[in-house]
């Protein structure tokens, strides 16, 4: 969820870390690769595209005048609870609000581990 919507964000400091991170954690990078595309990838459970495309719609919210679509709410409510719809809702407006800090004030693919480094 993080990685996808730094992808449609556009912040390079953030899709570096959060693949970085994941890639760590130990993702497979077959599955880190299919993010942009994981509608047509068999790498993903259906919670997660449910997660994808409730990140993907709060992302784009000025996309849709009338905000997130209900059916993408009405799928993440399948597999999430109230509690963990709320966690992941607050995750996505974290990332969101960190994409746009970053792009903001230009940080570079990378650095975040040239800083940890020293």
């Amino acid at each position: 969820m993080r990685l996808r919507a730094s992808q449609i964000n556009g912040c390079g400091i953030c899709v570096d870390m959060h693949a970085y991170q994941a890639r760590q954690a130990g993702e497979s990078e077959e599955r880190l690769w299919a993010v942009a595309a994981w509608r047509d990838a068999p790498y993903f459970t259906e919670a997660e595209r449910a997660a994808l495309a409730l990140a993907e719609a709060v992302t784009r919210i000025a996309d849709n005048p009338a905000g997130v679509p209900d059916e993408v709410w009405d799928r993440a409510a399948e597999f999430f609870d109230d509690r963990a719809l709320a966690v992941l809702l607050m995750a996505i407006a974290a990332v969101n609000a960190w994409n746009r800090i970053n792009v903001a004030t230009r940080q570079v693919a990378g650095s975040h581990r040239r800083h940890a480094a020293r």
